[in-house]
């Protein structure tokens, strides 16, 4: 299954993000083989809108989950709408917490987990 992690580094040894549109790098992992492709989030400086567009990107790389910190309500209903499944709360290591994804360690989230602005240091 190809999934995406919010990261705070490019590596699987990094630490996931609080944030979701405004994190630094989106980790898409293939949590059979444990392959993965860091890709810097251009997102994470906008004005406005970043997490949408980051749904987006990660809605066009195909993932069928994406795992966080923290999703936004905008982010979430865009995910929601491009049938990925949402997981938050999550805190460790990018490994981690793929390997915790894959023994069914984590539930689907089913509302935003902060208010809109939250990776702004709003609510």
């Amino acid at each position: 299954m190809k999934i995406c992690v919010s990261a705070q580094g490019d590596n699987l040894d990094c630490q996931v993000d609080p944030r979701f549109g405004r994190c630094r790098y989106f980790i898409f992992v293939d949590s059979d083989s444990m392959e993965f492709e860091a890709v810097d989030n251009s997102n994470a400086a906008s004005a406005g809108g970043a997490g949408i567009r980051s749904a987006q990107l990660v809605a066009d790389k195909g993932v069928q989950a994406l795992l966080s910190g923290n999703v936004g309500p905008n982010a979430f209903q865009a995910l929601q709408a491009a049938g990925i499944k949402v997981i938050t709360g999550l805190t460790g290591t990018i490994k981690e917490a793929v390997e915790k994804f894959k023994t069914g360690e984590y539930k689907e989230t089913t509302d935003p987990s902060v208010g809109s602005k939250f990776g702004m240091g709003g609510s």
